[in-house]
């Protein structure tokens, strides 16, 4: 077997050298050899550390009959698109790394690939085999929750602003010098890239067919010291979280930072790595852990996929279903989401304020379980307070009523607690 890569960066540089370096044993599990031949770049001056040879042709690539399988692994969305719509109508099977083009085009792209190879798993959480697990190993199970830590860099700085109390513009530096986060951070610290991987496993877990632009998503870029002293003083943790949620007929589609107990076993995903927790109404909780970036762990997944093309040849159901799963399934409002709020508010510092926060809270049906009150200075103090559960609109509109009723000298800060 065959296989050209079209993007050999890290990652695609791993993909050639991990074929190369265990080309025995991935012989034998296969059972063919398997072998990359050929890699597409935009600049061949620059040094891959590869053995096979480069091009920046992707037409040489694509119109080669001999190449069995393509590697999509370029980024972006309508160009990689494009790539791999020429691939499969070429009959060649793909293996892609890429959440973005699968966020906007995976049912386009099952379609298109009918019974040819399709595979994806290094997509989501980079080298755990969650995609695996939820289309063959929980396949018995109707899906009732999947909670995920899926962005290594939003962890890894969360992980160090409440265990060494460095503040958000500190550690985002850091994360910087140390490769994690770009220079331009905010498709991780938006908690854009988290939201691509959670519409890939909704479609597998729901058939959910959502964009981006249809879920909720937050990132981390309000946390504050202040934020902290509450999740320590309660015993919580603070993870940027995706979650999907069955909820009767409709499905929550979400990505937003979260107080999360520290008792829960995802609590304890800490620095750079990912862990996904699946519950099925058959098996219960399932956990996953490990690696969800870095060249290596992503591309042990690729090659992974390449060996179950190798094995099996047709195509198993990209996205989970061979046919309607019988439930008619939709994406549940935004505003209607059902949970506990913790709300941070810089108040005027006088007689009074206390009482109107709580009489604007108790007209939108919000009761308050936990409360801190400090002082900021002679004329400013901080209400940090968490409710029990609520709906989303309810704490949204009482919000606004807060900042209206002249009692916050800033914009209200709002976080999820799951628990």
């Amino acid at each position: 077997m065959k296989v050209g890569i079209i993007g050999v960066g890290t990652v695609g540089a791993s993909v050639a050298n991990i074929l190369r370096d265990n080309k025995d044993i991935i012989t034998a599990r296969a059972g063919c050899v398997i072998t990359p031949v050929i890699g597409v770049v935009n600049n061949l001056s620059k040094d891959r550390d590869v053995s096979i040879e480069l091009t920046d042709d992707i037409e040489k690539v694509l119109n080669d009959d001999s190449i069995d399988v393509i590697v999509e692994l370029m980024g972006g969305v309508e160009k990689p698109f494009e790539v791999v719509k020429r691939a499969l109508e070429e009959g060649k099977a793909v293996v892609t790394a890429n959440k973005a083009l699968l966020a906007y085009h995976r049912y386009e792209l099952q379609d298109l690939a009918g019974e040819t190879p399709f595979e994806y798993e290094a997509a989501v959480a980079g080298g755990i085999p969650i995609i695996n697990a939820l289309r063959e190993g929980l396949t018995a199970n109707h899906i009732q929750s999947i909670r995920g830590i899926m962005n290594g860099t939003c962890n890894y700085m969360l992980t160090k602003m409440i265990n060494e109390g460095v503040d958000y513009e500190t550690i985002l530096k850091e994360s910087q010098e140390l490769g994690y986060a770009e220079a331009d951070p905010t498709f991780d610290v938006g908690g854009f890239d988290a939201a691509h991987k959670l519409l890939i496993l909704g479609s597998i877990a729901y058939g959910i067919d959502a964009k981006p632009e249809d879920i909720l998503i937050e990132g981390i870029q309000d946390i504050a010291p202040e934020d902290i002293d509450f999740a320590n003083e309660f015993d919580y943790s603070i993870k940027l979280l995706t979650i999907a949620k069955k909820i009767g007929s409709e499905i929550e589609l979400r990505v937003h930072p979260v107080f999360i107990p520290n008792s829960e076993m995802i609590s304890k995903v800490e620095g750079v790595m990912n862990g996904v927790s699946v519950i099925g109404d058959k098996v219960g909780e399932t956990m996953y852990y490990g690696p969800g970036a870095g060249g290596d762990a992503t591309a042990s997944a690729v090659v992974a996929n390449i060996i179950d093309i190798a094995r099996r040849g047709k195509g198993s159901p990209m996205l989970g279903f061979e046919s309607s799963h019988g439930e008619d399934l939709k994406l549940m409002s935004k505003d209607n989401i059902r949970t506990k709020y913790y709300l941070r508010l810089r108040v005027v510092d006088k007689v009074g304020v206390l009482a109107r926060v709580a009489t604007i809270l108790g007209d939108k049906n919000i009761s308050i379980e936990k409360m801190i009150q400090k002082p900021l200075n002679k004329t400013c103090a901080h209400i940090l307070l968490s409710t029990h559960t609520s709906i989303e609109k309810d704490i949204v509109d009482a919000l606004s009523a807060i900042e209206e009723a002249g009692v916050v000298t800033d914009k209200p800060v709002m976080i999820r607690i799951e628990d």
